[in-house]
């Protein structure tokens, strides 16, 4: 179905952007496609994948080629697999990104403004950005599975698994896929004039904090595998969460920051090779 992006795409030195063979008038026939050939503007369960062009830890990070598919690639082809979404919608600053995204079958009927797009821009900006959007053309949906590219390996069944769990909780806001830390964060620690300390508290010492493991409470990593957002909170509570988060525990999930990451990423993909085909083929 998306097997021929695997020729646009070869890894990227340092320092180097990913080159593709796209143009801005493409996704002027993307965004006609979406408005006029007869799908329908509105759904109750939209995907949001958000790929800013910018990184600066890794050069192009959402467009990673991972084995022969960019990392937002990975994202749109679990959210298409979902049995559960209705809608896939890519935001992003990059004409470059959005036909990448196009072609993996997204909608990219926007260009997000470059102001949403920077380093210091909140997850607010761009998901506020959108709704407004879907308002102007459609209707918005009734929630948001926000799927960063950067948390590439996923199975479309456990996104379906954490949808299913939203919708029959009641009273919670929002949904965040988490897993448990190997130690508990109140074991870590900050530096403070050279120091070691117990984080968020400067004039601790470590003996304060180092008991066995065992004696302190589970600690969490939000891991970005899927969360959940409710439009009626968002635009009720001007938060993205709201004040009751229902925790959707997965396995340990890697999100990428780094270089590194990356190395291990490729790593993790090569002992599962059934999830490149389950996602792709």
């Amino acid at each position: 179905m998306v097997s021929g992006l695997v020729f646009f795409f070869s890894r990227p030195s340092p320092g180097r952007s990913i080159p593709l063979d796209k143009t801005e008038s493409s996704i002027q026939v993307s965004i006609r496609r979406t408005l006029d050939d007869g799908e329908p503007v509105n759904a109750e369960v939209l995907a949001l994948v958000p790929a800013r062009s910018g990184s600066k830890s890794v050069r192009d990070k959402n467009v990673y080629p991972l084995a022969g598919h960019p990392l937002l690639g990975w994202s749109i082809a679990a959210a298409r697999k979902s049995a559960l979404i209705d809608r896939v919608l890519l935001t992003t600053d990059s004409p470059t990104y959005a036909a990448v995204g196009d072609t993996y079958g997204a909608e990219v009927p926007f260009l997000r403004p470059a102001a949403l797009a920077t380093d210091d821009a909140l997850d607010n900006s761009f998901v506020e950005h959108a709704l407004n959007w879907l308002v102007d053309n459609g209707g918005e949906p009734e929630l948001l599975i926000n799927l960063r590219p950067t948390t590439p390996l996923r199975r479309p069944e456990v996104i379906d698994k954490a949808i299913e769990q939203f919708r029959a909780s009641e009273g919670f806001t929002a949904l965040r896929s988490v897993h448990e830390m190997s130690e508990s964060a109140i074991k870590t620690f900050e530096i403070i004039n050279d120091l070691l300390r117990p984080m968020g508290s400067p004039d601790g010492m470590v003996d304060d904090v180092n008991l066995p493991r065992q004696q302190y409470p589970s600690t969490y990593d939000a891991n970005g595998y899927v969360d959940i957002l409710s439009t009626e909170v968002i635009r009720s509570s001007d938060t993205l969460y709201g004040d009751r988060v229902v925790p959707f525990i997965t396995e340990r999930t890697l999100e990428i920051d780094t270089p590194a990451d990356i190395e291990y990423l490729e790593y993790l993909v090569e002992l599962n090779p059934d999830l490149v085909e389950s996602l792709f083929t």
